[in-house]
């Protein structure tokens, strides 16, 4: 009996195995995966990079949030310190020398009858602006010349070696007593600049080793065989992928520049007055810490506070950069 041909839309005749089946064509439809099941492709499945990956740690992380916090307020009484300071720091009433606290003046006077609170409140624009910039410069320094003596190797990682072996020989303290006693300009630049000069060995090697790690992995291999530039390769597929530990240990090193700052000036050697610096009023403050001591409290206290938040902060992005500690 010869075959007859199936129109679309024509209904399926029974089976013969016990049953019938009167699904037309016209009303199949196809089967989908079930977002969540076991092939779902939706949003929520799609995989993340580590920079997303590394936010979703921080943002239940509570000591990124507490650090963050306090850093944000640093940042925005740095900017705006007449929002929760009304007074001027430089004004100074010899008749209330050493007083403690009162109402409007919290945290008493100083030696020179300058309000305690005020000068803390203001100290955080300079102490604040030195980290950051110096933290700015070391990175983008370090970062530079170690990716480039890792990327290139030879010769040239060869001599950066050598130079930060110099660099790394050389006294913090000590090299910013010698450097920094023969300036006389009494700006910010040239403690950024001796914070630069002697903190880029540091990154340089850790943004080497971070390079020459990237740089073996097989999509920079095969970028190179497809015919990518250096400078595309070092752009595109490394930077990306070694800058993690270098936003680390900035994160971390910024603290330390802050409280190096303060050392240099309670030295002598640092910021100087009339500029308002922490490191200063703890300065000026040491001569009177038995009779006086809410003298040195505040700007030590607020100058520990600060250098514990970048380092709390530090610590918590570099848990959540690193696998392998979660």
């Amino acid at each position: 009996m010869p075959e007859q041909p199936f129109e679309p839309g024509q209904a399926i005749a029974g089976t013969g195995a016990g049953g019938a089946m009167d699904l037309a064509t016209s009303e199949a439809r196809t089967l989908e995966p079930t977002p969540g099941g076991p092939d779902a492709t939706g949003p929520q499945d799609r995989a993340r990079s580590l920079w997303s990956d590394a936010w979703r740690e921080l943002r239940r992380n509570p000591v990124f949030l507490l650090s963050a916090l306090i850093i944000l307020f640093l940042v925005v009484i740095s900017l705006w310190p007449s929002l929760i300071a009304s007074g001027n720091p430089l004004s100074c009433d010899l008749a209330k020398a050493q007083e403690g606290s009162q109402p409007g003046h919290p945290f008493g006077f100083d030696g020179q009858g300058c309000d305690v609170y005020t000068r803390t409140v203001y100290g955080a624009r300079t102490s604040v602006a030195v980290g950051v910039c110096a933290t700015v410069g070391v990175a983008l320094l370090g970062s530079v010349l170690g990716g480039l003596a890792g990327f290139f190797g030879g010769t040239w990682d060869a001599i950066l070696s050598r130079i930060t072996d110099v660099f790394f020989a050389i006294p913090v303290v000590l090299g910013g007593l010698v450097l920094l006693s023969v300036v006389v300009t009494n700006t910010i630049w040239p403690v950024i600049g001796f914070m630069v000069l002697l903190g880029w060995p540091q990154i340089s090697r850790i943004a080497r080793g971070s390079v020459i790690t990237a740089r073996q992995n097989d999509y920079v291999q095969a970028a190179r065989a497809l015919g990518a530039s250096n400078s595309r390769l070092l752009l595109r597929h490394i930077t990306p992928n070694a800058i993690a530990p270098v936003i680390v240990v900035a994160t971390i090193a910024l603290g330390t520049y802050i409280s190096l700052e303060a050392t240099l000036s309670y030295l002598g050697v640092g910021l100087k007055p009339p500029t308002v610096s922490w490191g200063i009023d703890i300065s000026a403050a040491s001569a009177y810490v038995r009779n006086a001591p809410h003298m040195l409290l505040w700007p030590a206290g607020a100058l520990a506070i600060t250098v514990l938040a970048f380092i709390m902060l530090g610590d918590a992005v570099r848990d959540a950069l690193d696998p392998k500690l979660r």
